[in-house]
């Protein structure tokens, strides 16, 4: 069974993403967070309706939140849905 998102898995996640996947989290706040111009980004929260970043766009550190097309069940939706929308974004940029 998959963990809740509580305050920890968020850290967990965030931490994850922010090490290893930054370019996905550019391509969120560039497509879902309406924001083309990010130039970097970090993850600062996630939970089951969203997740917060903090975008830098020409030199100015901006908050977004994005929401979810649904509200997540738990760390692995959390897992399968990030993965889905990095797949969305890419194929919005060709």
């Amino acid at each position: 069974m998959s963990d809740p998102i509580t305050a920890a898995v968020s850290d967990r996640i965030c931490q994850h993403m922010n090490e290893d996947h930054s370019n996905a989290i550019v391509l969120y706040a560039q497509v879902f967070g309406n924001r083309p111009e990010t130039e970097t980004a970090t993850m600062e929260s996630i939970d089951p309706e969203g997740m917060n970043l903090s975008v830098s766009v020409k030199g100015e550190t901006l908050p977004i939140r994005i929401k979810f097309d649904h509200v997540l069940q738990d760390s692995e939706d959390a897992h399968h849905t990030l993965i889905d929308m990095v797949k969305q974004a890419r194929g919005s940029r060709i």
